[in-house]
């Protein structure tokens, strides 16, 4: 993506990137520009910005400092040329595809979608002319013989939620790009975060975020972020956010997750650590069936997680050996660990697809997605590993009781 190496570390360009305290009285942190409108010097400045051949603030649906300051970190974290930060992760996603995409065109999507992106696909671009064809692309051999003249997007997340399967950016990069070097590879980094992946550099053309997970980090926000080219993302910036979406990020919440990116490296440090223990300890309970986490050697997508991915991340999926049942009482049992569809936050969260985000479909549906009804989902949090570990294997314990559940043995 950007040709200009980054000399300076992840967490100094998080912390300091694109400002320093002389430029606003000496102020540490960056002022937040509560402003919806900008002034104009003289009508001829004006003229000349809504012409696009001066630089400046018009109105903030279109640009603000706060929220440039945010896009630069974005930019430089991701090595990409720039960024657009959005409302929300669904304001970055529709922002970027109705911009890239017409009636007649096609998009290629990967099997396992966040639920709302699947609808988006499925029931709002299939309305309006577009083709949507799903592929399995954790098998890269897949995508050569669906790619066609029409294709103008290949979209996946790795690791994908709520299932944890992992795709091979790179090589499905160089697949697309080999057919058709017009066609973006479109990925979303929300589970990994820039710290841990960077798509652009394993050929990916666009990254999508929601950054209300970990970039925020805080639960308190709802954001969201696209990098890539200056080119695309001009063209984003002034059809798909200005008239599509208009899904424009608030200047005081660009300030939350500039103060979120500054303990970002920290923090996603802790959630792998955890996550790591907790897979681990998952993984010999038998009260389970099989856990997903790339950090386990013997996990579907192990080797591709170990070529660009600097870590396994934060999230953990898990399958209990008595379904459905298992995994309501499962979530009910717990005290600690909090019963909530969102990820990346301080807490340690969780939540059983089965009975919550996907109650609505059939079993068969949810097969169809790789979402069986013993899935649980484990964002894992910031607090004291021992504490998180004994909530969930109290939980755990209580499943001996089930019929469909083998008698529990003492975990390793």
């Amino acid at each position: 993506m950007s040709d200009k190496k980054n000399t300076q570390g992840f967490a100094t360009r998080a912390i300091h990137h694109g400002y320093h305290p002389s430029e606003a009285n000496g102020s540490l942190n960056p002022p937040v520009y509560m402003s919806s409108t900008f002034a104009f010097e003289t009508a001829e400045q004006g003229g000349e910005m809504f012409a696009g051949e001066r630089e400046g603030y018009i109105y903030t649906r279109l640009g603000n400092p706060t929220l440039d300051l945010l896009e630069q970190r974005m930019a430089t974290l991701e090595n990409a040329e720039a960024a657009i930060v959005t409302a929300s992760g669904m304001g970055a996603i529709t922002s970027a595809i109705w911009t890239l995409l017409e009636p007649g065109d096609e998009i290629i999507v990967d099997k396992t979608l966040y639920g709302c992106t699947f609808a988006f696909f499925q029931h709002g671009l299939a309305k309006f002319g577009v083709t949507v064809t799903t592929v399995d692309l954790t098998d890269p051999a897949n995508l050569k013989p669906a790619l066609g003249d029409k294709t103008k997007i290949v979209y996946f997340e790795t690791p994908a939620n709520p299932n944890m399967r992992l795709v091979d950016i790179e090589a499905i990069a160089d697949i697309t790009h080999d057919f058709n070097a017009d066609i973006r590879v479109v990925v979303d980094n929300t589970y990994s975060t820039p710290y841990l992946t960077r798509p652009l550099e394993l050929g990916a053309d666009l990254t999508v975020h929601s950054a209300t997970k970990y970039l925020g980090g805080h639960g308190d926000i709802i954001a969201g972020v696209i990098t890539g080219t200056k080119e695309d993302m001009d063209q984003i910036r002034f059809f798909g956010l200005k008239d599509m979406t208009g899904a424009v990020l608030s200047p005081m919440d660009a300030m939350l997750i500039l103060r979120g990116l500054k303990t970002l490296e920290l923090r996603m440090d802790r959630h792998c650590q955890n996550a790591q223990a907790l897979a681990e300890m998952l993984d010999v309970h038998p009260q389970v069936e099989t856990v997903f986490y790339p950090g386990l050697e013997g996990c579907p997508g192990h080797e591709i997680a170990k070529k660009q991915m600097t870590q396994p991340g934060g999230m953990i999926a898990f399958e209990l050996k008595g379904g459905l049942e298992a995994g309501i009482r499962f979530m009910n049992a717990l005290e600690l660990v909090i019963r909530a569809v969102s990820l990346g936050d301080a807490e340690t969260l969780v939540q059983h697809p089965a009975s919550m985000t996907h109650s609505t479909y059939s079993p068969e549906e949810r097969l169809e997605h790789d979402i069986t009804d013993g899935l649980v989902r484990l964002s894992a949090g910031l607090e004291t590993l021992d504490d998180i570990k004994a909530d969930i294997l109290r939980a755990l314990d209580g499943l001996a009781g089930s019929a469909d559940v083998q008698p529990l043995k003492k975990s390793a």
